[in-house]
C-alpha cells in the first residue's frame, strides 16, 4: 500500500465518539429478525437447549466476524468497495457484491417497515376486525395469484406509508453520520428499549403467559444431535448481527483512528443477543396467552416472521385487556427497530457511491434513494408485493449474504491477510485477538460452505414455497447470479478520484 498523502482527498466524516458508534451499530443489528425470527427459531430448534448452539455460534462466528468487519472498515477507511479495493485491488468486486445485497434488502425492507408503521395505527382502531389474516391478505395487501402472472396494480394502503418511510430515512441520511445516523439512533434506540421493556412486562402479566414461557424455554436436548439445529443457530447469529454484507465495514470506517474496536464489538454483540432473549420472552408470553384463551397448545399458535407479526399478534391484541396498548407497543417497536436497520442498509450504498463518484452527501443520498424508492414502490406497493418479498428475502439472504461472505472469507484466508487485520485490531483494542480468532474464522468459512450447499441443494431440487419455477428462477436464482455479475462490472469502472486509493492509511 502506497503511503502517498493526497491533500485534496476529502476528510472522512466520523462518529463523535464511542457511544454514538455503539448505539448506531446496535440499532443496525437490532431489527425485525430479533423480534420475529429469533423467538420462533429458538422454539422450533429445541427451546432452552437451543441456547447452547446459539452461544457457540455467537462466540465462534458472530463476534470473530464482527471483529473482522470492524478491522477492514477501520483500517482502510472506506465503504465496502473502497475498503476492499485498498485491501487488495482484486478484492473490490466483493465490496460491490455486498453493496448490491443491500440494494435488494433495502427495496423490500422498506415495505415491511411501512407495514409495521401502518399496523401501529391500526392497533388503535382495530382496523383488521375479527379476521386479521383475511384483512392482511385481501384488504391490506390485496394480494393477487402469482400463478396468473405478475400484477402491478398499486395498493393505496401500502404505497402511501412506503413512500413516507423512504422519505424519512433519506432525510435522516442526508444529514450525515453524526447529525443524521448517530442523532436519530440516539433518539430511536432508547425509545425502542423502553417500549419493548413495557411490552415484556405487559405480556408477562397476561393470563397464560407462563404457558408460553414453558414452551419456549423447556429444553429438548435430543435436538442438539441434529445438524440443522446448529446451522439454524449460526444462521440466526449471522443475519442478526449485520455481519459480512458491508454494514459494519461502513460504520467502522466512520470511527476515529484511535478506537477500541474489539471492545465496541463485544458491547454490540452482547447487547444484540440480550435484546433477542428479551424479545423471546415478550413474544412467547403473549403467545401463551393466545393459546390459553383459545384452549390450544402453544405449538398450534406459535409462528415466526410475517405470520407472527400480522396474523398472530392482531389476534392477541383483539383478545387481550387493553389490547390497543399492547398493539402500539409491539408494532411501534417493530417500526423503530426496522427503521434503524433500514438506515444502516442504505448507508452502505450511499457510502459506496460517495467514495466511487466523489459526490457530496446530499447528492449521494438522493442519487441512491430516489431510484430505489421508485423500484420499491413498483415491486412491493402492488398486488404482487408479498410473493416478491418472500422470494427476494430468501435468496438474497442465503445466495447473496452467505455466498459473498463465504467467497470473501476464502480469498482473505487464502491470501494470508488475517494477520494484517489482527495486528490492526490489537493496536488500539482492549481485547486482543490471536490464533483462536483466526481459527474461528476458518471454521466459520466451513459452516458457510455447508449452509450454501445444503440450502442450495434443497431449493434447487424442491423449488421454493410452491411458487412457479419461472418466478423463482427469475427473481430468485436470476437475481442472485446478477448480483455477482453487476458487482464485477462496477469494480471495472474508474474511480472519480483515483488518487484517494493511495491515501495514507
Amino acid at each position: 500500500m502506497s503511503n502517498i498523502k493526497v491533500s485534496n482527498a476529502p476528510e472522512r466524516e466520523t462518529f463523535s465518539g464511542r457511544r454514538a458508534f455503539i448505539i448506531a451499530a446496535i440499532g443496525s443489528a437490532i431489527g425485525l429478525g430479533n423480534i420475529w425470527r429469533f423467538p420462533y427459531t429458538t422454539y422450533e430448534n429445541g427451546g432452552g437447549a437451543f441456547i447452547i448452539p446459539y452461544i457457540v455460534a455467537l462466540l465462534t462466528a458472530g463476534i470473530p466476524l464482527l471483529f473482522l468487519d470492524y478491522a477492514i472498515g477501520h483500517r482502510y477507511r472506506g465503504g465496502a468497495p473502497l475498503s476492499y479495493r485498498r485491501f487488495s485491488p482484486k478484492f473490490e468486486t466483493f465490496g460491490w457484491w455486498q453493496v448490491l445485497v443491500n440494494v435488494i434488502i433495502g427495496v423490500y425492507y422498506a415495505v415491511v417497515l411501512g407495514w409495521a408503521a401502518s399496523y401501529t395505527y391500526f392497533s388503535v382502531n382495530g382496523a383488521w376486525g375479527d379476521k386479521p389474516i383475511d384483512f392482511f391478505i385481501s384488504e391490506f395487501l390485496k394480494m393477487g395469484d402469482i400463478a396468473q402472472g405478475i400484477s402491478f396494480d398499486f395498493v393505496g394502503m401500502v404505497t402511501g406509508p412506503l413512500i413516507a418511510v423512504w422519505l424519512i430515512a433519506l432525510g435522516i441520511l442526508a444529514l450525515g453520520i453524526q447529525k443524521g445516523i448517530a442523532k436519530s439512533s440516539g433518539i430511536l434506540m432508547p425509545i425502542l428499549v423502553v417500549m419493548f421493556l413495557v411490552l415484556v412486562v405487559f405480556s408477562l402479566s397476561l393470563p397464560g403467559a407462563e404457558k408460553g414461557l414453558d414452551a419456549l424455554f423447556t429444553p429438548d436436548w435430543s435436538k442438539l444431535s441434529d445438524p440443522s439445529v446448529w446451522i439454524a443457530a449460526y444462521g440466526q447469529i449471522f443475519f442478526s448481527l449485520s455481519i459480512c454484507f458491508g454494514i459494519m465495514i461502513t460504520y467502522a470506517s466512520y470511527l476515529k483512528k484511535q478506537s477500541d474496536l474489539t471492545g465496541n464489538g463485544l458491547v454490540v454483540a452482547f447487547a444484540n443477543s440480550s435484546f433477542e432473549l428479551l424479545a423471546g420472552i415478550g413474544v412467547f408470553a403473549a403467545l401463551g396467552f393466545m393459546a390459553a384463551t383459545a384452549g390450544q397448545e402453544v405449538n398450534e399458535v406459535a409462528k415466526g416472521g410475517i405470520g407472527l407479526a400480522f396474523f398472530a399478534f392482531p389476534t392477541i391484541i383483539n383478545q387481550a385487556p387493553f389490547g390497543e396498548i399492547l398493539g402500539v407497543l409491539f408494532f411501534g417497536s417493530l417500526t423503530f427497530a426496522a427503521l434503524t436497520s433500514f438506515i444502516s442498509v442504505l448507508e452502505v450504498i450511499i457510502s459506496a457511491v460517495q467514495d466511487k463518484l466523489n459526490f457530496g452527501r446530499v447528492s449521494s443520498t438522493f442519487v441512491v434513494g430516489l431510484p430505489m424508492m421508485f423500484t420499491s414502490v413498483l415491486l412491493f406497493g402492488t398486488t404482487t408485493g408479498l410473493p416478491m418479498l418472500d422470494v427476494l428475502d430468501k435468496f438474497v439472504n442465503y445466495f447473496g449474504i452467505v455466498a459473498v461472505a463465504f467467497v470473501s472469507l476464502i480469498v482473505i484466508v487464502s491470501d494470508e491477510k488475517l494477520g494484517v487485520l489482527g495486528n490492526h485490531l490489537n493496536k488500539t483494542s482492549s481485547f486482543k485477538v490471536g490464533f483462536f480468532w483466526k481459527f474461528f474464522i476458518v471454521l466459520t468459512t466451513g459452516v458457510l460452505a455447508f449452509m450454501l450447499f445444503s440450502e442450495g441443494t434443497k431449493v434447487f431440487k424442491e423449488g421454493y414455497e410452491g411458487y412457479p419455477s419461472w418466478f423463482v428462477n427469475t427473481f430468485g436464482w436470476g437475481m442472485s447470479i446478477s448480483l455477482f455479475v453487476v458487482a464485477f462490472l462496477l469494480s471495472r469502472l474508474k474511480w472519480k478520484r483515483e488518487q484517494q486509493l493511495e491515501e495514507n492509511l
